[in-house]
């Protein structure tokens, strides 16, 4: 297997639209992504701490969008805490989408304003972020001390259609916005 890995240096370049934290989106969800992305000829990246074999797959089929742009990047990070996240935040920019299901990164990518969606198909904003990011350190904290104990839904059919369609709403809105400012 050829593993794809971009380097630093190259990133600074990346023409994206499209910002995916494939450490924590399980397959399933990669693939929903993946199909998109080709379909509608949306330029993305992924960024881990390991190569993803299908998202490599698709990065080394060499696929453009029209102004001929690599349309996937998987862009490999060192292993540690918040090393993808911080990629994704630098290279992260108004307009564009992200996915991500860590809220505190969503957080930060929302604030550059970026629109943001979850595993589940849930939407942050830079003005509705804020009061995700809360609801979810008061839960840390009462786990923390005993209180509640998290009980997260498996990935179901239901969530999965919930995040397919909130990805094909999102593409939509920013073709339209790209339309109308002739991008």
């Amino acid at each position: 297997m050829t593993i794809a890995h971009t380097d630093p240096p190259e990133t600074k370049t990346l023409h994206a639209s499209l910002f995916v934290d494939a450490d924590s989106c399980p397959r399933q969800l990669r693939n929903i992504i993946l199909k998109a992305v080709v379909k509608r000829r949306v330029a993305t990246v992924f960024a881990a701490d390991r190569p993803l074999p299908d998202v490599v797959q698709t990065e080394n089929s060499n696929l453009t969008d029209a102004d001929g742009n690599r349309l996937v990047h998987m862009i490999v990070v060192e292993k540690g805490d918040d090393s993808a996240d911080d990629m994704l935040v630098a290279l992260g920019r108004s307009g564009a989408l992200a996915i991500t299901r860590d809220i505190p990164l969503a957080t930060r990518l929302a604030e550059l304003g970026m629109v943001v969606l979850d595993d589940r198909g849930g939407k942050y904003t830079k003005e509705t972020v804020r009061e995700r990011l809360s609801l979810r350190n008061m839960m840390t904290e009462l786990r923390e001390y005993g209180m509640y104990f998290e009980r997260t839904r498996p990935m179901g059919s239901r969530e999965v259609q919930a995040f397919a369609n909130a990805l094909d709403r999102e593409l939509t809105r920013m073709d339209k916005e790209n339309s109308k400012s002739g991008i």
